[in-house]
């Protein structure tokens, strides 16, 4: 369980990064628990407009690389992404 907080750390830290480097105004971050899992949610007012953003490893050596960490950290990431902005929900599960 403690190594699979730090990793739920690590991945909000990427996601506030995300917002600070693309985004002109602020995030939202929230964390609740369930019985199985911790789950994070960021939300920012970004439109992230490729598909595939963190899903595939960026392999230009030109960064990109804080989406990517995400869904390696994390077993379940969730994006839904608008004009209107992003959400972004990250699952940890509490079982191995």
């Amino acid at each position: 369980m403690p190594q699979r907080a730090a990793d739920l750390v690590v991945a909000a830290g990427e996601l506030a990064a995300n917002t600070l480097a693309h985004i002109p105004s602020s995030g939202t971050l929230r964390l609740w628990h369930t019985a199985d899992e911790l789950v994070c949610e960021f939300t920012d007012h970004g439109w992230i407009q490729d598909p595939l953003a963190g899903r595939l490893r960026p392999d230009d050596g030109r960064g990109g690389y804080g989406l990517w960490v995400v869904n390696q950290l994390c077993d379940l990431v969730e994006t839904r992404t608008g004009p209107s902005g992003t959400t972004t929900r990250c699952h940890m599960s509490l079982h191995p």
